[in-house]
């Protein structure tokens, strides 16, 4: 991002800024999401705002690493740069009919409900949340999945009408699917311009693609399943449309390695799928893993989004098996040829441009951020929508990308917090965790996590557009230090 060094008051502010400009090093575009394990990213554009629904890579102290997904995380942005942590909007937990993860979402948005579909382990199904807000929270009220392996069409029959089984009795088994036979997740839902919606699955095998019907309710299927043409299909199903054309990928070829995000063409929603491509090689900083994308529009743009495991390693986690488990989310551009084939994506570290800047003299909730360093984060109280930082410590810090001090800078930083025992600071800095620093935000204790109160202090003015960092010290890295809510600078 070009910064605008506007000239402060005397020679030394200039001769500062003029370094900082020069000496700015520029940060990781992805990933996006740094306070949680996400992947499985579903974009959706909606009122101004993109959307990003995401698996929830979780740690399971009984079973240690694996995909234990029981809930989905939802991150949003307007300028492309910081992003809005909206939580968990959905756990398994709220399935009626007994889903016990929630794999790979996808969310669409129609009549105005916001239907939020699932993959459940171990084949239980495909399931549907539904919302009247984006952000959720989401309920599934379904007596069973959306889709099953009881669905027409979801398995493979022999000559006698009965499911193919392997040796150890899984049915839908084919030969090259390591035995694994039909996994019934990956969802992904199109809502076609005549109002039809289909939705697309499957896994484990080139012959494990599968496309459905849904009825207008968008919570039952309709007809029988169909396998369209994927060559080389393995999992992570998705679909869009650009110019009357439906482009099915996938990714592929899992198991020669690596996980390629892969699609083919059609003129028609359920057939005639051909001219299989590559849209994005298995991603930097993967170790080789799966892949799971999607690709969406937003303000007129196109974009996919991915994951990798970039945040596993930034947390030094050396473990290469456990790293798998481990997935952060990524975005990057998206471009057409002019014959209407996808151009091979070019993974970016700081590819994409912010959008808009940030206002600094206005309330700027804490939880949106470009980076949220050794942080989480929670609903203020259980129930609203509101969520606050938490999980503060020393050393840990927020990145906002393209704080705009118009008019000549700022004069007071101040910001909601809370804290028991009041032995932390906030070091406001620009450019970088040890950048220049133009004020320091004493935080004193508001007697519990209950209180909070807003606490202000002077900073040195300073006018133009920087990447601000909020970098939180204390006496010990031990002890949560603080809470915070919102900040707000002063003219």
């Amino acid at each position: 991002m070009k910064k605008n060094c506007s000239s402060p008051r005397n020679i030394k502010w200039i001769l500062l800024i003029l370094f900082l400009c020069i000496h700015h090093t520029v940060n990781a575009d992805y990933p996006i999401f740094w306070q949680r394990y996400t992947a499985d990213p579903s974009g959706i554009e909606y009122n101004g705002r993109l959307y990003l629904f995401c698996s929830h890579d979780t740690y399971d102290p009984k079973r240690g690493y694996g995909y234990f997904m029981n809930d989905i995380t939802c991150i949003s942005t307007d300028d492309m740069k910081n992003w809005t942590d909206h939580g968990e909007v959905f756990h398994a937990k709220d399935s009626k009919w007994g889903a016990k993860m929630t794999w790979a979402p996808c969310v669409v948005h129609r009549n105005g409900k916001f239907y939020l579909y699932y993959g459940d382990a171990n084949g239980g199904g495909i399931g549907v949340a539904v919302s009247d807000q984006p952000t959720g929270p989401y309920i599934d009220n379904q007596d069973h999945p959306v889709v099953g392996m009881n669905t027409p069409g979801v398995l493979l029959y022999d000559d006698n009408h009965q499911p193919i089984k392997n040796k150890k009795g899984v049915p839908g088994a084919i030969a090259g699917s390591e035995n694994w036979g039909m996994w019934c997740f990956d969802p992904c839902v199109l809502i076609d311009d005549d109002g039809q919606a289909y939705m697309y699955f499957g896994g484990a095998h080139p012959d494990n693609s599968r496309i459905i019907k849904l009825k207008e309710n968008m919570v039952e299927a309709d007809g029988v399943a169909i396998k369209p043409n994927t060559p080389g299909f393995f999992e992570a199903s998705f679909v869009h449309k650009y110019k009357n054309k439906y482009y099915l990928s996938y990714a592929g070829h899992y198991f020669s390695k690596p996980a390629n995000i892969e699609y083919v063409m059609s003129d028609k929603p359920m057939e005639g799928f051909n001219n299989p491509g590559v849209i994005l090689p298995n991603p930097p900083v993967n170790d080789g893993f799966n892949n799971h994308h999607s690709i969406f529009q937003f303000k007129g743009e196109w974009y996919i989004a991915y994951h990798n495991r970039k945040v596993a390693y930034e947390n030094n986690e050396q473990d290469h098996r456990s790293r798998e488990y481990m997935r952060s989310v990524c975005i990057d551009r998206l471009y057409y040829n002019e014959d209407g084939t996808i151009q091979t994506v070019k993974t970016t570290r700081d590819g994409l441009k912010q959008l808009k800047n940030i206002d600094p003299y206005q309330r700027n909730e804490a939880e949106t951020m470009a980076k949220g360093y050794g942080i989480n984060t929670e609903f203020k109280v259980k129930g609203s929508s509101n969520r606050i930082v938490n999980s503060i410590h020393d050393g840990d810090y927020l990145k906002i990308c393209g704080v705009h001090f118009a008019n000549g800078g700022a004069s007071k930083f101040s910001a909601s917090l809370s804290s028991l025992k009041g032995n932390g600071r906030i070091e406001i800095r620009l450019e970088g965790v040890n950048g220049l620093l133009i004020g320091t935000l004493p935080v004193s204790s508001t007697g519990s996590w209950d209180q909070w109160q807003t606490m202000t202090t002077a900073i040195k003015q300073l006018g133009g557009v920087y990447d601000m960092y909020l970098v939180f010290k204390g006496d010990s890295d031990k002890e949560e230090l603080f809470r915070m809510d919102y900040w707000t600078f002063s003219k």
